[in-house]
């Protein structure tokens, strides 16, 4: 019996918030459409943080209009996933017909402070007041709950796994459904991985829902056999490697999707997602972001011969 990996696809946000010059609308939408159809079942699209911000996001609201009507997206049942820094963009999110939001909540108060200007504990208040609104909606939004800076930080160094496992916990007590353990910068190695996995599901059990890794010190891959060694089954990624935080200082690019589809399908883990077709949406990425560095070793050597999709 095959096992099933998830895979949400997050270069629309994060592997666009930090890009040195800006894609157009319709070069996103060209691209969001190739990721659905290339059969990546999830896709964060974009983020409803204010557009001075992250000027690079500013059209979320219509990239998230838009892709809901993509028949690569309607055929695929792709999920469109917004990223939510409060209340008000979870609104914006819900208002715009978004399928699910994420909220990050960062563990260390360094990135905390930085990234949303509010403790780990007053995130955590926001989170509850997000969730307690939309339960009093017509329409459900899964909401997914990312701990930033789970395996370290540029800005307060080390964190410890207790205050990982707190911050799951308040969360999990919140309401969300799912918790996303995320490597914000980069400075997990597979030991901390499996470590961090494992105390944090003692506690909060199958809510913890999947990891979302950075390849800042070439490790990318490395942690994410290690999640998948403890059972992790979803995980976040970008095509081409693009991304970062622009409010963690020295973090680099998320790991990279086609590298990570490869190794799983090799293994023999299913991830419904045509290769070739993800090589397509990566050459559509170029096309509207042409002085983006692209990232990635498969796309360098190419699909080996010997390579067979799992069933």
């Amino acid at each position: 019996m095959i096992e099933h990996v998830t895979i949400c696809e997050v270069g629309p946000r994060d592997g666009l918030q930090i890009a040195k010059t800006r894609m157009s609308t319709d070069d996103k939408v060209a691209w969001i459409a190739s990721i659905a159809a290339a059969g990546v079942p999830e896709i964060e699209v974009g983020s409803f943080v204010p557009p001075r911000v992250i000027p690079q996001l500013a059209d979320t609201q219509e990239i998230v209009e838009r892709s809901l009507v993509l028949p690569e997206v309607i055929a695929h049942r792709t999920v469109i996933q917004a990223l939510i820094p409060n209340l008000r963009g979870a609104q914006n999110a819900y208002n715009t017909g978004a399928h699910k939001v994420s909220i990050p909540v960062s563990v260390s108060e360094g990135h905390s402070r930085a990234n949303l200007n509010r403790t780990p504990a007053e995130s955590i208040t926001e989170v509850r007041g997000i969730v307690d609104w939309i339960k009093q909606q017509n329409r459900k939004m899964p909401v997914i709950a990312g701990c930033s800076t789970a395996f370290g930080c540029s800005i307060d160094g080390l964190v410890p796994t207790k205050d990982v496992v707190r911050v799951a916990v308040g969360l999990v007590e919140a309401g969300v459904d799912q918790i996303m353990l995320a490597d914000t910068v980069g400075y997990g190695h597979p030991a901390m991985i499996k470590e961090v996995v494992r105390a944090v599901r003692a506690e909060i059990g199958d809510k913890l829902a999947g990891l979302h890794l950075h390849d800042t010190c070439g490790l990318g891959i490395a942690n994410a056999l290690a999640g998948l060694e403890e059972g992790v089954r979803m995980f976040d990624s970008c095509i081409a490697g693009l991304g970062g935080c622009p409010y963690a200082p020295g973090a680099s690019g998320n790991v990279v999707t086609e590298d990570l589809v490869f190794m799983l399908e090799s293994m023999g883990f299913s991830t419904g997602i045509d290769l070739e077709k993800l090589f397509e949406a990566r050459r559509i990425l170029h096309a509207g972001l042409p002085a983006e560095a692209l990232n990635g070793q498969l796309p360098k050597a190419g699909i080996p011969r010997t390579f067979r999709k799992a069933a």
